[in-house]
């Protein structure tokens, strides 16, 4: 990048969002967006801001509780952007000397960027490693930990700086340079300093946290370093740094994070190309990566119907609103794929708003000053147009992450759907699901996984599995010994591990526990995904465990259905106990001989099938407590566990399971 110093001359002034004094473009955000911000903001100013306490920060070290200080961090950040986006909007400003009242919103976000830059941290607990190695509870000013949350704090004070400075310098004199300060000592200068930070992907793990970090320090460095060579060079690590998350880029486009994790990583890694090419023209644009093109299919490929997506890993089923469609609609159209615009249009045109303060300042100012996303999703008073699904796919497979996903007629949500995954178990956001497979019935899901509970500081060591809903008793898979206490739910006092009772009934975490001699075959009518999947299990228990999973499509003598067929073989040691299958549902579940019908939210019907001769039910109904999961499934869950004999051939293995599962009618 020869010459990038004098490429990145102004950046601020080639940023393509503009500032307050724009009036052209701030005034013509639609009045549905505008009306909600603003009501928001209103009552927001009639609340006291949240207060970070040395107390809930320590609970991270103390007793593994995560939520204390994050959750008031994070009010936090969206307060902060809630008052910036509202002093946008009405423009207000007034003199130093004007008395309290005269630009109320200004003065509320100037309030929070000042609380935020007196903080005494902007790093999260569980992840500052020099707090933990002085073998203390509280963060030192003096030794910023650069991670998710600084990053994070360093993106909103550069865009509040860019979009408010000329009402800022009237209103706040000093501000300004206070942030520019803070930045300095707790990101620049870290980041400059230290250059093995875990997240750079030194060791060819570059995870979501290098784009999400990357492309922080990238727009602080443009909007807020006024050393022009200082400036180069952080957007020069920058730009490496986020190489090294493009080379591990499966070339299918997969992500083993997850659909969630796909707007922390690879989408922040699009933002970052975008923010580059705009402010260092051509010899700075990199987006016409060949890797780019599959990256941006990713969010439709998981695309049940509505809200509802296939949650590989710590993703929810319900993907949250607020995420910035308005960037995959942007990539959509540069790369002429109508699949991720429409997607893209339709999801956020159900939004019901632009964009949410929620969103992250920096998007929803990117999404209010877009008028094409406007239009796309008629916030400017014209209807938007977009096929009802018409980005769903009959069939997608994903061999670098071994996920596929299939439904009985493309194009629409409406009739059965499928994903399964094979893997292995040292994933990225890892559940012990080599094998899991989903069934969604008219886009909603029913055959479901849980998905991320509350982190806590256990969340991503060598305790992450004492966490129920990450064990394999808690997945769509077949359990070695489904009578253990090995699926011990939240009311257990259960101890650290999965298996806990010793039978090692269960998938065990690590890369050698995966899907072995994967298989996929797509066609009409039938689509078909297989593996052996006793690798993922301790050894000697099974030579082999071959799972089939068939999406038949309806022929004109048989309505479509799915089949599951487990087939284990190879003895186990030491006896001929039976096996058995795990169901996770989401509706009302009637248990009658030899199947359980399901009743879904929306009204559908879904049958699963056995015979009852050879495969016995049990249910078990699972209250749930953990707010992330009650957003996806409310109060309850339940689980269906078909248990097979033992084998008919004195120490041969278990018989096989078999399921068919279909609409009822």
């Amino acid at each position: 990048m020869e010459g990038l110093a004098e490429r990145l001359r102004d950046a601020p002034r080639r940023v393509p969002i503009p500032p307050v004094t724009d009036r052209a473009v701030w005034d013509a955000v639609d009045a549905t967006t505008r009306t909600a911000l603003l009501t928001a903001a209103e009552a927001e100013l009639g609340r006291p801001a949240p207060v970070s306490r040395a107390s809930d920060w320590a609970r991270a070290f103390r007793d593994g509780v995560r939520t204390a200080y994050e959750d008031r961090a994070r009010e936090l950040r969206h307060r902060t952007a809630l008052f910036v986006l509202a002093a946008v909007l009405t423009g207000e400003s007034a003199p130093a000397q004007a008395p309290p009242g005269a630009a109320p919103h200004l003065d509320a976000a100037a309030d929070c960027l000042m609380a935020l830059a007196e903080a005494s941290t902007w790093c999260w607990a569980p992840h500052d490693r020099f707090t933990t190695a002085r073998g203390e509870t509280v963060p030192d000013p003096d030794e910023p930990f650069l991670d998710l949350g600084a990053a994070e704090v360093a993106s909103l004070l550069a865009w509040a700086d860019h979009v408010l400075g000329p009402h800022l310098d009237e209103r706040v004199p000093g501000l300004r340079r206070r942030l520019r300060r803070e930045v300095r000592l707790r990101v620049f200068e870290p980041f400059l300093r230290i250059r093995d930070w875990h997240w750079i992907g030194l060791d060819g793990d570059a995870h979501n946290w290098n784009p999400w970090v990357h492309g922080a320090v990238l727009t602080a460095a443009l909007l807020l370093c006024d050393d022009e060579e200082e400036r180069a060079e952080i957007v020069r690590l920058a730009a490496v740094g986020l190489d090294r998350f493009v080379e591990v880029l499966p070339d299918d486009g997969g992500v083993d994070e997850g659909v969630a994790y796909w707007w922390q990583g690879a989408c922040r890694l699009l933002e970052a190309l975008d923010l580059l090419a705009a402010v260092g023209g051509a010899p700075c644009d990199a987006r016409d990566l060949p890797v780019l093109a599959e990256v941006v299919r990713y969010p439709y490929r998981m695309h049940f119907g509505g809200p509802w997506y296939v949650n590989v890993g710590d993703a929810p089923a319900r993907l949250p609103d607020e995420q910035p469609w308005h960037v995959l609609f942007r990539w959509g159209g540069r790369l002429g794929d109508a699949e991720v615009s429409g997607h893209a249009r339709a999801r956020g045109a159900a939004r019901g708003v632009t964009v949410s303060h929620q969103d992250g300042l920096g998007r929803a100012l990117a999404g209010l000053s877009d008028p094409a996303w406007r239009a796309a999703t008629g916030r400017d008073g014209k209807s938007a147009t977009a096929g009802a699904g018409a980005w769903l796919p009959r069939d997608v497979w994903l061999p670098r992450v071994q996920v596929l996903v299939t439904r009985e007629r493309p194009g629409t949500a409406a009739g059965l759907a499928l994903a399964v995954k094979g893997g292995h178990n040292d994933e990225r956001h890892n559940h012990l699901d080599v094998g899991t497979y989903w069934v969604a019935l008219d886009g909603e899901p029913v055959i479901v996984d849980l998905g991320q509970p509350t982190y806590t500081a256990d969340s991503f060591g060598p305790d992450r599995y004492r966490a129920w809903p990450l064990r394999s008793a808690w997945h769509n898979v077949p359990d070695l010994d489904p009578d253990s206490d090995s699926d011990a739910g939240p009311d257990s006092d259960a101890g650290p591990g999965p298996h806990r009772s010793g039978t090692g009934s269960g998938q065990l975490p690590g890369a050698a526990h995966r899907a072995r001699d994967v298989r996929v075959r797509t066609g009409d009518p039938t689509t078909e995904w297989s593996a052996d999947l006793a690798p993922a299990y301790p050894a000697g228990l099974l030579g082999a465990l071959r799972r089939t999973v068939r999406l038949v499509r309806a022929t004109p003598g048989e309505p479509a259905h799915i089949v599951v067929t487990d087939e284990p073989a190879g003895g186990p040691d030491g006896g001929t106990a039976g096996f058995g299958v795990r169901h996770v549902i989401a509706g009302d579940v009637r248990l009658d001989e030899g199947r359980a019908t399901v009743a879904t939210a929306t009204g559908g019907t879904l049958r699963i099938g056995w015979d009852p001769a050879l495969l016995t039910a049990d249910l078990r109904e699972q209250p749930l407590r953990d707010p992330l999961l009650r957003l996806s499934w409310g109060d309850r869950l339940t689980r269906l566990t078909l248990r097979t004999g033992p084998s008919r051939v004195p120490g041969g293995p278990p018989g096989a399971a078999r399921v068919r599962i279909e609409r009822a009618r």
